[in-house]
């Protein structure tokens, strides 16, 4: 099963072709080739800067929502949010505001996956911390520190290097069974190993695990509904024709929706015992660290990308990384007001 239709030449697609440059001497020649996006590939990139606006005003109104259930009382944040504290979130008016947001965020980034490869729409959703580290210096009334503003620019400027690297040398590629086959291995395993730990050593989780794990399964999910995506895409473009491998599809359809509901109660439980701007930190790091990383090692949307680009990749990665690291320990004070 092939997730997506022949990948020849696109009207309006611009390609960049072979540059190459003699150099005289013990250095040789150089030569690569730069894969460019679409007009419509292109779109996708607003389309996530946008989502990462609503996601970062998301968070806010979430976590003020949590932060009141937590004022009144106080049960073990540690432990997570158990079924009364989850129900009672539906009646705050504030948390419901925030999941809307949330829910268009979703919508916005679940578009651009379905115009742009993954590689250029995941990392951008790291924005978001950029906006949420101003947010709360507003909220707590406070001015953003030399260090803070320092760090904007490492984690905007990594990101920047990081896309455009990324819009020059990956494309969306066709998705084959053997690669989804590997995502959801991945994704089981994930799955057991959070609930075997989260079964046994719940009263031991902090903020910074619950962060890791809905990061993580994040990661996942940007990367099956991208499959999702692909897969409607090919029923649009090409018609209903039912393989035996199409079954596959609905597997990711549940894998998807799995990761999704235990990554939200983990984010909840993290908006519990943590500021937003801590969390938002935490996923804009490890959702795109997961999605990017399955995207390029199983999914191969950086197959025709130049091996030079290799290491403006780790680069890139690194200076957003740290960007982000040093916003995260910088954080204000959230207030739940």
């Amino acid at each position: 099963m092939v997730l997506e239709g022949d990948l020849g030449f696109v009207p309006g697609q611009v390609r960049v072709g072979r540059f190459s440059a003699g150099v005289t001497g013990n250095l040789g020649a150089m030569a690569f080739e730069l894969v460019s996006l679409t007009p419509a590939q292109a779109l996708g990139i607003p389309v996530a800067l946008v989502g990462s606006v609503f996601l970062a005003l998301g968070a806010q109104f979430q976590h003020r929502g949590v932060s009141k259930g937590q004022s009144e009382e106080r049960p073990d944040t540690k432990a997570g949010l158990n079924l009364k504290a989850l129900l009672a979130l539906v009646r705050r008016p504030v948390w419901v505001a925030g999941t809307l947001m949330l829910g268009l965020a979703v919508v916005l980034q679940l578009f651009s996956l379905y115009l742009a490869p993954l590689t250029v729409v995941q990392p951008l959703g790291a924005l978001a911390l950029v906006i949420t580290a101003v947010l709360n210096a507003r909220a707590t009334g406070t001015k953003l520190s030399v260090p803070t503003i320092r760090a904007v620019a490492f984690c905007v400027g990594g990101i920047g290097l990081f896309v455009s690297v990324a819009a020059l040398t990956t494309t969306t590629v066709p998705i084959h069974d053997a690669q989804l086959i590997i995502v959801l291995i991945l994704l089981g395993a994930v799955l057991t190993i959070l609930a075997f730990s989260f079964g046994f050593f719940r009263s031991k989780f902090s903020t910074l695990l619950y962060i890791l794990a809905a990061g993580v399964l994040f990661g996942f999910v940007a990367t099956l509904a991208k499959v999702v995506i692909d897969r409607v895409h090919t029923l649009i473009a090409f018609g209903f024709h039912y393989e035996p491998g199409d079954g596959l599809t609905f597997v990711c359809v549940a894998g998807l929706i799995a990761a999704a509901l235990t990554g939200s109660y983990f984010v909840q439980s993290a908006y519990s015992s943590g500021p937003p701007d801590l969390v938002v930190a935490g996923l804009t790091v490890i959702d795109p660290l997961i999605g990017v990383s399955i995207g390029i090692a199983v999914l191969g949307e950086a197959s025709s990308a130049p091996p030079r680009a290799a290491p403006v990749f780790l680069l890139a990665g690194a200076l957003a990384v740290y960007g982000v690291f040093q916003l995260s320990t910088r954080h204000p004070p959230a207030s739940p007001s």
